[in-house]
C-alpha cells in the first residue's frame, strides 16, 4: 500500500459530466517541483544586488553562470567572490561589453538573463551600457527572458519626476524601448526602496545606520514608501524568470507589511530601543534649497528622496492592468522580512 504521506506526487483523474469520455489528468506537486530549471546568466554579478540574485539563482535550483569581465582588473575583493560563487556551483564566463562576440557567446550558453549593472550615480551609473547587451540579445536569438537592470522605481511612472535624478528613470526607458523593439521576452522587476539603504538610516539621506538620538523627519513624516530586503528582491526577482504569468509584464515588490511612512519605520525602531527619538522635521522648501547647494552626483540622489518622501511617487497607485502583477501576492511561499525584524540586526 503507498503511504501518502510520503507519496508526494499524486495522480487524480476528474471525469466531467459530458457526452464525451473526457477527463482531465492534474498533480499536486507543489509549484518548486513542477518549475523547470533554466541557464541563467547574471551580468554585474559581484554587486550589490548581483551578488544576491547569484545565491538565490542557486538556491532555486537553476544552472547559474556569472559574467566575469576582463577590466576586473586588480579588485580582489571582486575576484575573490566569482571564486566563491564557482566553489558554490555557479560557472563564470568571460565577457564584456566592448567585445560584441562575447556578449553574444556567453548569452547563447543560457535561457535567461538578468542584468544587475549600476544603475545609482554614487557607485557608477551604466544603465546604458544595456544597449549593447540588447544587441547580442537580439543577434543570439534564443534568449527566453530578460530581465535588465532596475529593481528600484518604475520608470515608466517617473516622467515627471525631479531632475536631475530623473536621468536615471530616462535611461532605463531607453533601454526599455530597445528591448521592446528588438522583440526579446522581458520582465521589469519594480523593487522599491531596498532596506539596507533607507530603512538603516531611518529614511534620511546619508544615513545608514540608525541612530538612537535623534531623527529628521522629511515633510511630516507620513508620506508613505515600500521597503524591500534585499535577499527578498533576489528571492522574488528568480521566482518570476519561468513563470508565464510575468512574460512581458512589470512585477511590482509591495510586500503588504513593509508599506511604511518614514515615521513608522522611526516608530518601529523606537519600539526595539524602548525610548524615543528626538525629532525635527525639514519642509519641503528646506530640503529644496539644500539640494541646490549640493554637487550633480548628491543631487541626483537627493532629488529621489524627494520623489519618494515628499511626493509620495512610490505608493500613491493602484497596481491593475493586464501587464503588472505584484510579487508577495503571487509568490505567497517567500516569506519575506518584516522591517520591525530587519532593523533588529542594527540592536
Amino acid at each position: 500500500m503507498l503511504d501518502s504521506n510520503n507519496f508526494n506526487t499524486r495522480l487524480y483523474i476528474l471525469r466531467l459530466p459530458c457526452t464525451s469520455n473526457f477527463h482531465i489528468e492534474f498533480t499536486n506537486k507543489k509549484h518548486s517541483e513542477l518549475r523547470m530549471k533554466l541557464k541563467v546568466l547574471i551580468i554585474g554579478g559581484t554587486g550589490y544586488i548581483g551578488r544576491r540574485l547569484v545565491k538565490a539563482s542557486l538556491e532555486q535550483g537553476h544552472e547559474t553562470y556569472v559574467l566575469q569581465r576582463p577590466d576586473i582588473g586588480v579588485d580582489i575583493d571582486k575576484v575573490q567572490m566569482l571564486l566563491s560563487f564557482k566553489n558554490q556551483g555557479a560557472h563564470l564566463l568571460n565577457g564584456s561589453f566592448n567585445d560584441h562576440r562575447s556578449l553574444i557567446e556567453a548569452v547563447k550558453k543560457v535561457d535567461v538573463v538578468i542584468c544587475a549593472i549600476s544603475g545609482v550615480h554614487f557607485r557608477s551609473h551604466q544603465i546604458l551600457l544595456q544597449l549593447k547587451l540588447v544587441d547580442a540579445i537580439k543577434e543570439a536569438g534564443n534568449i527566453k527572458r530578460f530581465l535588465p537592470s532596475e529593481f528600484g522605481t518604475d520608470p515608466s511612472r517617473m516622467g515627471d519626476a525631479m531632475e536631475p535624478g530623473r536621468v536615471a528613470f530616462d535611461d532605463k526607458m531607453v533601454v526599455r524601448k530597445a528591448i521592446e523593439d528588438a522583440g526579446i521576452p522581458f520582465t521589469y522587476v519594480s523593487a522599491n526602496c531596498f532596506a539596507g539603504y533607507f530603512v538603516g538610516g531611518l529614511c534620511q539621506p546619508g544615513h545608514i545606520l540608525p541612530s538612537t538620538e535623534s531623527v529628521i523627519l522629511l515633510g511630516d513624516g507620513n508620506q508613505k514608501a515600500i521597503f524591500v530586503d534585499e535577499d527578498d528582491v533576489a528571492a522574488y526577482t528568480i521566482k518570476t524568470i519561468d513563470d508565464p504569468r510575468t512574460l512581458n509584464k512589470t512585477i511590482y515588490l509591495r510586500p503588504p507589511a513593509n508599506i511604511l511612512s518614514q515615521k513608522e519605520v522611526v516608530q518601529l525602531w523606537e519600539k526595539l530601543i524602548g525610548r524615543e527619538l528626538n525629532k525635527s522635521y525639514l519642509c519641503e522648501q528646506e530640503f529644496l534649497s539644500m539640494i541646490k547647494d549640493k554637487g550633480y552626483v548628491e543631487q541626483v540622489g537627493l532629488t529621489h528622496y524627494y520623489d519618494i518622501f515628499y511626493q509620495g511617487c512610490l505608493a500613491n497607485f493602484e497596481i491593475n492592468g493586464d501587464d503588472v502583477e505584484e510579487a508577495s501576492h503571487m509568490y505567497p511561499d517567500i516569506k519575506y522580512t518584516k522591517m520591525e525584524d530587519y532593523l533588529r540586526q542594527y540592536l
